[in-house]
């Protein structure tokens, strides 16, 4: 699978979100907290729709949340795969958004162990609301 970031994938509707805050579960895997929650119509190919969040309150400049936004998007980017291939041949797609947590801007390789975590964690419990 190519690792790339392509427009299918990028969480842009604003109803979408709105969903996701009213019905989405969410878990923590610091620094991260991803809210998730399957989506109601299909909007491409894509098992996974993706955006990211950072407070504006922790992080004034906007220098500082456009790099956080950059590293998280890369973590996804170079883990999604093995995300991908365990949702392979599933009908529905999922909104994920992730919120930065930390106050403050974290090396790479740590917000690459969370965002591995929560992928783990993610397919745990989708598993477990899936046997139920």
């Amino acid at each position: 699978m190519e690792q790339t970031f392509e427009r299918g994938e990028r969480l842009k509707s604003r109803t979408a979100i709105e969903q996701l805050f009213k019905n989405g579960a969410s878990f923590g895997a610091y620094p991260l907290r991803l809210v998730y929650a399957p989506m109601e119509k299909r909007w491409s190919e894509f098992p996974i729709q993706f955006t990211v969040s950072v407070s504006k309150k922790k992080f004034k400049r906007a220098v500082d949340r456009n790099r956080i936004k950059r590293l998280v998007r890369e973590a996804w980017r170079l883990h999604k795969s093995p995300l991908y291939k365990a949702l392979e041949g599933e009908s529905r797609q999922y909104a994920f958004l992730v919120i930065y947590t930390a106050k403050e801007i974290l090396p790479f390789q740590q917000m690459e162990k969370s965002m591995l975590k929560a992928h783990k964690k993610f397919l745990e419990q989708r598993t477990i609301a899936t046997q139920k």
